[in-house]
């Protein structure tokens, strides 16, 4: 079975203490999204808490939480796995995330500071790196961390709350596809960036809801590509 990377965990979004639970289900989480554990791949409540020195019990309230979001399928006296791709999932996304998004989107152009500003090029210029080394775990941290500033910054952190608790199915395509796309999206990043200091909340809107759109072509590209990740 693969094994998940229990040793590098995700940025924190927040300085809360983790439960052991939190660090089980946030590695594997990470190693769903990222096709270390691909569709189809068998889990095993032991083998896991072997991985991870832990009890059984968080490991079953990791796989639960992977369960209800549709990561894993489990069935009673059979195997656990790693659940395909749902389009259906990843529209459903998309959809939660545009509009949460581009609602925030027109309060961050008019609320966000220099500093704000500031901070938000550094991020871009940190993606510029990732992209160049090719550090495309690290492209995708970035990037979720430059919509989540914006969130933050524009005093909606619980619209980041709802899209991070929704946008995991979108997140297992968008990471398949930073082959061609992390350079597109970066750029696209700047273009954000760009409406949101001429303090222009339409154009910050319509600029988040193109870069966003690109999932649907994704899709379909990926469908011809890898289309043995996908569930049919």
């Amino acid at each position: 079975m693969p094994q998940p990377n229990f040793r590098s965990p995700p940025l924190p979004e927040d300085l809360r203490p983790r439960t052991v639970t939190d660090q089980v289900f946030e590695a594997l989480y990470a190693s769903v999204v990222n096709l270390s554990l691909p569709p189809g791949t068998k889990l095993s409540e032991a083998e896991v808490a072997a991985q991870t020195g832990v009890s059984r019990q968080p490991v079953r309230d990791a796989f639960y939480r992977l369960s209800q979001l549709g990561f894993i399928q489990i069935r009673p006296q059979r195997a656990t796995t790693v659940t395909a791709i749902s389009e259906e999932a990843v529209t459903q996304a998309y959809f939660i995330r545009s509009a949460l998004e581009e609602a925030t989107m027109r309060v961050a152009a008019t609320t966000l500071t220099p500093a704000d500003f500031d901070g938000l090029e550094r991020l871009i210029d940190l993606q510029d790196a990732a992209i160049k080394g090719d550090r495309r775990a690290e492209f995708h941290a970035l990037d979720d961390r430059f919509h989540r500033d914006i969130c933050q910054a524009a005093g909606c952190d619980f619209v980041w709350t709802l899209v991070k608790d929704n946008k995991g199915h979108m997140d297992r395509a968008r990471y398949l596809s930073l082959a061609f796309s992390a350079s597109s999206a970066h750029l696209e990043h700047r273009q954000i960036l760009q409406a949101l200091r001429d303090r222009d909340p339409e154009a910050a809107a319509s600029a988040l809801r193109t870069h966003l759109s690109h999932i649907v072509g994704i899709v379909a590209r990926l469908r011809i590509d890898q289309p043995e990740v996908f569930a049919p």
